[in-house]
Parts: C-alpha cells; sequence; structure tokens
C-alpha cells in the first residue's frame, strides 16, 4: 500500500521529502505525524516490493516533483525485504544517493549487522523502539549531512 502525505502546514515552505517502507502501519502513521512536524513531506510504502516499482518509475521519468533524501527501510517487508529495496535505491541514477536508514525489531548478531549494512549500503542501522523525537531527527540530519558532502 502507497501512502503519500503532503506538507500541511503552509506557513513554511517544505524542506525536503523523505520515504518510508515500513509495513506496521502504527509505526508508519508515528513517523508521518513526526514528518508532518519537522515540515517534510513524504512518500510511504508497506510493501518492499512496491517501493521496487517506485524506484523504477522514478529512474522511468514518470514521477515528477521533489525526490526523497532520506529512505527510514524496515528490514523485514512483505514483498521484498528492505536491504533489497536499499540496494536498488542505490542502484538507481536518480536516487544512488539517497540517506538510508536501516530499522528493525529483531536483535541482530554483530555479524548479521554487518551483512546488512555491507548489502543494504545503508548509512544507519537503528533497532525499535526508535530513539524519542528529537534524537531521531538528529540521527536523520547527520546521516544527510554526510550524503550532501
Amino acid at each position: 500500500m502507497f501512502y503519500a502525505r503532503a506538507d500541511v502546514s503552509n506557513k513554511e515552505p517544505t524542506l525536503s521529502t523523505w520515504m518510508i517502507v515500513e509495513d506496521e502501519p502504527d509505526i508508519t502513521e508515528v513517523l508521518l505525524a513526526m514528518f508532518e512536524i519537522w515540515n517534510v513531506q513524504s512518500v510511504s510504502f508497506a510493501d518492499g516490493q512496491e517501493a521496487i516499482e517506485w524506484v523504477d518509475a522514478v529512474d522511468a521519468g514518470k514521477v515528477h516533483g521533489e525526490l526523497p533524501s532520506l529512505a527510514l527501510l524496515d528490514i523485514r517487508l512483505p514483498g521484498a525485504d528492505g536491504t533489497e529495496v536499499a540496494a536498488r535505491l542505490r542502484r538507481s541514477p536518480r536516487l544512488g544517493n539517497i540517506g538510508i536508514v536501516m530499522i528493525t525489531a529483531y536483535r541482530l548478531s554483530p555479524a548479521k549487522e554487518q551483512d546488512v549494512m555491507a548489502a543494504s549500503g545503508a548509512d544507519r542501522l537503528l533497532y525499535k523502539p526508535l530513539p524519542v523525537m528529537g534524537e531521531l531527527k538528529a540521527i536523520f540530519d547527520e546521516v544527510l549531512a554526510k550524503r550532501s558532502r
């Protein structure tokens, strides 16, 4: 399922657009609410395969408007897992430099963490429950700053 939420705060221009690929609706809704507070537009998917198809559409020039500068991807997803979505983003000529943060509720061994990071090309890995709002925003800002260099 695809969700898009536009900026509703008509006071300031949107700073950026971020992508969420998360199959738990409650987590998606909390993240979308945070994004609104931060004046960030969003594009969201509940299925990894749908997200990959959207990236394909972006690369084919079928998606117009501002593209996401950050992707928050759950590792375990229906369709295609977050690692596959991240790898597809990294191969994209239009989205290849996107900041990628992988999330999971499942504790990974250090070796599995390394495998996920290598396969995905992600910038960070976070465990659920996610950090509090201010700390989470700081992590996202750090990833975006790294990618903008």
